[in-house]
C-alpha cells in the first residue's frame, strides 16, 4: 500500500521517478517548480517523494538534493529574467501564474524592507516559495546576485525537507 501523498501523485510520474530516468525527471520537476509552474504536486512533496520512490541512501540523498537545489534555482532564474524584461503587467495578466495584484504588493513590501535577503529566506519558507523572485526580476538586482540568493534558499528548503523525511520518520510522505 502506498502512502496517502504517493496515492495522490500521477501515476505517470511515479512511475517515472521509479524508472533509469528519475533523475532526469526529477531536474525536469524542480525547473517547473522554480518557475512556479508546477501543479501536478506541492513543492513540499517533491524531495519527499523522489527520496522514498528513488531511495535514501546518504548519497541518493545527497545527489537528490543536489538536483532539486539546482533545477529550481535554474527555474527561479528563468523566471527572474521573465519577469526583468516582460514586466509586472505581463506577469500579473497570465493565467498560467499563480499570483494576485494584492499578494505581489504584499512580496514587493517584502522585498522593498528587506532586499535580496529576503529572496534567500522565502524560498525556505513553505506557501510563499519562490514568490520574491517577481519582485526581485522588477529590480535592479543583480542576476548574479539573484542566482547565488536563490540557491542558498533553495538548498535550505531542500535540505530541510530532506532532513524531515530522514529524521521525522518519513513523516512527509505517511
Amino acid at each position: 500500500m502506498n502512502p496517502p501523498q504517493l496515492e495522490a501523485m500521477p501515476t505517470w510520474l511515479e512511475s517515472m521517478l521509479t524508472s533509469e530516468l528519475a533523475l532526469l525527471v526529477l531536474f525536469g520537476i524542480c525547473i517547473l517548480e522554480g518557475a512556479m509552474m508546477l501543479r501536478f504536486m506541492p513543492s513540499e512533496l517533491v524531495v519527499p517523494a523522489a527520496l522514498a520512490l528513488i531511495g535514501s541512501s546518504i548519497p541518493e540523498v545527497i545527489t537528490i538534493v543536489a538536483i532539486a537545489v539546482v533545477g529550481t534555482t535554474i527555474g527561479q532564474v528563468i523566471l527572474f529574467y521573465l519577469v526583468h524584461r516582460a514586466g509586472r503587467e505581463y506577469i500579473l495578466e497570465k493565467r498560467w501564474f499563480p499570483v494576485t495584484e494584492s499578494r505581489l504588493e504584499r512580496f514587493d513590501g517584502w522585498f522593498d524592507r528587506w532586499g535580496g535577503i529576503a529572496v534567500a529566506v522565502s524560498n525556505s519558507m513553505l506557501f510563499v516559495r519562490g514568490l520574491l523572485t517577481i519582485p526581485a526580476g522588477l529590480s535592479e538586482m543583480n542576476g548574479r546576485t539573484f542566482l547565488v540568493l536563490s540557491a542558498l534558499g533553495s538548498l535550505s528548503f531542500q535540505s530541510i525537507l530532506a532532513g524531515l523525511y530522514l529524521i521525522g520518520g518519513h513523516l512527509l510522505i505517511w
